[in-house]
């Protein structure tokens, strides 16, 4: 794999040695290291283990410096033939956020900090996986910034133990001793409160010595003097050493004999915490954030909550009277270490999170039609699958057909809107959800201004969909809707065909009633004394109420019950319920009675029910495409609609249509007042092809 870090400086600092010791890992495993940063002390050192180094001014927060780095990342990518671009820290990952909407390299994010809910900080949420160096900072991205939990991957920072692992001096005098504190001068890592809690150890055993080791930003200079002044005011000026920013940390770790973090806010991590425990020094911290992760209270450390000035000092009065005490903590940590925290640890499963992002595409389909359509889609769904085995396919669809979309084994998660709605706040909250997934592609199979819409405020890296006017232009990949006349299936596949999946004729609809829906369907049968030994057929009594053109007369329905029944074949009637009053007066026409279970099922219940007969007659509407689904023989009636464009595939079927000069009209209106084209489909041919598919 080819991966780029990206992060603001590379000077002293946990994200910095982070990026230096993954980067050496990444090249002695055989992968491609770039890193990309303003300079700094660790570059010489980046680039002597192997990595390769740009410099940008990608740490300044200025609007016109980002968009000109944006521009420069995406030569980089395509120079160095990026796979993946890991942003470390804000500012980077929006350049790098925007460079990869323009590459095909896969935008992933660390969060080191616990972020405020700036709309700077938003961006850390945007990877397509989101690497947390704690549990608290995972759960703070899901609940602070609507992460997806999915999208979350924890994985603690790590400690180099082969280089903090120095020999410990020996004291003669074991009533000398080094208490340190190691981080940025800033009012958030509590050293007020520190000072004063050594002023304490201090009045104790005088013979203590403080080092703080780091510096203060050049904004805190004020700061960093109000912190002398209070050394002075305490009394202990002498004792106290403010050492500025070092590289020998081992070192100065290897002779000291105790750690204090005293971080008064949440804390992402703590890295100088396994740091002083790998060089063998206890620690005593405040129980803040992921610090509680690390230090198991009374086990591998001593925990105190922030500003408790006197429990820091006995904390660490303990450990400095109590050799034995201290020794404990350090043998108990490094066992903690050796299993969570170690270097090859991390980097290992760094680069597993690699690999998945690698192979973890996320696709979106877009169909928010009527039902029979959805049920249209589902070659589309097995073919993407097919195509896409790892992905994880999500489907956005319609209420009415999201039953069907739930059941689909296809589709990993069904994401339901009411394409109806002209609610321009629900779109957008529907688009927001949307963009949380970090979708690769969108196949938008509805191909309308709302789909299209959608589409595009997914914010995918591709989207596919016909050019067709209707605000087609916000598709990143679309095909002209110009060939007429072709199946409804072989038609999807057109848009699909730019993905690189072919249309094969064989292909067949699919649908996935549950057990629920089968024993429903066992029961209707059984309702009215009817088992799979004997011979019945379905008949769909009416389209939509849009399509009283499609429908078969009543007249002839009645007919077609009694000539099967006479064959001793018995009629089963299926429709919505509003077709219960039409579903009467077939019944009382008939002197056959057909078996009614109009209004008493839902749609995989239909195609559970369906499965019984031997053969399943309809006009062109939903239920047409369910027994397609359901791979039972079936007649289709076909008058104001053309049959090559709407017909299913189905392997066992037989298209009745007359020749009409006003077929197909597209019209719910019979205009010429007489409804032949529906009329002369007469009753007799349509028993003959029922006893032919059941012969």
């Amino acid at each position: 794999m080819n991966i780029l870090q990206i992060l603001p400086e590379l000077n002293v600092g946990g994200v910095e040695t982070g990026t230096v010791d993954l980067a050496k890992y990444l090249v002695g495993q055989g992968h491609k290291s770039i890193v990309v940063s303003n300079g700094g002390a660790l570059v010489a050192q980046l680039q002597s283990d192997g990595s390769k180094h740009y410099t940008l001014p990608v740490h300044k927060k200025n609007l016109f410096t980002a968009y000109r780095c944006i521009g420069k990342l995406v030569g980089i990518i395509h120079k160095e033939k990026i796979d993946i671009v890991h942003a470390r820290s804000r500012v980077p990952a929006w350049i790098a956020f925007f460079a990869c909407r323009q590459t095909e390299a896969h935008f992933l994010t660390t969060c080191h900090g616990y972020y405020s809910t700036h709309l700077l900080s938003k961006v850390m949420g945007w990877g397509k996986m989101v690497i947390a160096i704690s549990e608290v900072i995972g759960r703070h991205m899901v609940q602070d910034f609507a992460t997806p939990a999915e999208n979350i991957r924890v994985i603690p920072r790590s400690v180099d133990v082969e280089k903090f692992n120095l020999p410990r001096p020996s004291k003669a005098d074991k009533k000398a001793f080094t208490v340190v504190m190691i981080g940025r001068i800033t009012p958030l890592k509590g050293h007020p409160y520190f000072l004063k809690a050594m002023a304490r150890v201090i009045h104790q055993l005088p013979s203590v010595k403080i080092q703080i080791i780091g510096d203060a930003p050049p904004k805190k200079q004020a700061y960093k003097d109000e912190l002398l002044l209070l050394t002075k005011r305490l009394g202990i000026a002498d004792q106290v050493e403010f050492m500025g920013n070092r590289r020998d940390i081992p070192e100065l770790l290897s002779k000291a004999d105790c750690l204090v973090l005293s971080t008064i806010t949440q804390e992402a991590f703590g890295r100088v915490i396994i740091e002083a425990q790998a060089a063998g020094v206890p620690v005593v911290a405040t129980r803040v954030g992921g610090v509680t992760e690390i230090i198991e209270h009374e086990k591998t450390g001593l925990l105190v909550l922030p500003k408790d000035v006197e429990a820091m000092a006995a904390a660490v009065l303990r450990i400095l009277h109590d050799p034995r005490l201290a020794a404990g903590f350090v043998t108990e940590a490094k066992k903690k270490i050796a299993q969570r925290y170690t270097l090859a640890l991390m980097c290992d499963a760094t680069i597993a999170v690699y690999k998945e992002l690698m192979h973890a595409a996320k696709v979106l389909i877009i169909k928010m039609t009527a039902v029979g359509d959805v049920v249209l889609s589902t070659a589309a769904f097995k073919a993407i699958r097919y195509k896409f085995p790892n992905a994880k396919i999500c489907c956005l669809t319609s209420p009415q057909a999201s039953a069907i979309v739930e059941n689909c084994p296809h589709i990993n998660e069904v994401i339901v809107f009411d394409p109806r709605s002209r609610d321009l706040k629900a779109l957008w909250l529907k688009s927001r959800e949307l963009r949380r997934y970090h979708f690769d592609k969108v196949v938008d199979l509805q191909n309308n201004r709302v789909s299209h819409l959608l589409s595009f405020l997914a914010i995918p890296k591709e989207s596919y969909g016909y050019d067709n006017g209707k605000f087609s232009f916000l598709l990143s990949k679309k095909i002209k809707n110009n060939i007429r006349n072709i199946p409804p299936v072989e038609h999807q596949f057109r848009i699909l065909k730019m993905l690189g999946i072919d249309y094969d004729p064989a292909l067949r609809l699919e649908l996935c009633p549950s057990p629920k829906d089968e024993a429903h369907a066992k029961g209707l049968l059984d309702s009215e004394w009817l088992s799979d030994g004997q011979v019945f057929v379905g008949l769909n009594i009416s389209a939509s109420p849009q399509w009283p053109t499609k429908n078969w007369p009543l007249e002839h329905m009645a007919k077609l019950c009694d000539i099967l029944g006479q064959k001793n074949i018995r009629v089963i009637l299926t429709g919505e319920d509003r077709d219960r009053s039409l579903g009467r007066k077939l019944i009382t026409k008939a002197r056959a009675k057909p078996a009614s279970f109009i209004g008493k099922t839902s749609i995989l219940q239909l195609a559970a029910l369906i499965k019984h007969c031997k053969v399943y007659i309809s006009p062109d509407s939903a239920p047409l495409h369910v027994a397609a689904a359901s791979a039972v023989p079936i007649i289709a009636f076909f008058g104001p609609t053309d049959a090559r464009r709407h017909m299913p595939p189905a392997d066992k079927n037989v298209v009745l249509h007359k020749d009409m000069k006003c077929s197909p009209c597209y019209s719910g209106v019979c205009k010429i007042k007489t409804h032949a084209c529906m009329n002369d489909i007469s009753p007799e041919e349509v028993a003959k092809k029922v006893l032919q598919f059941i012969k």
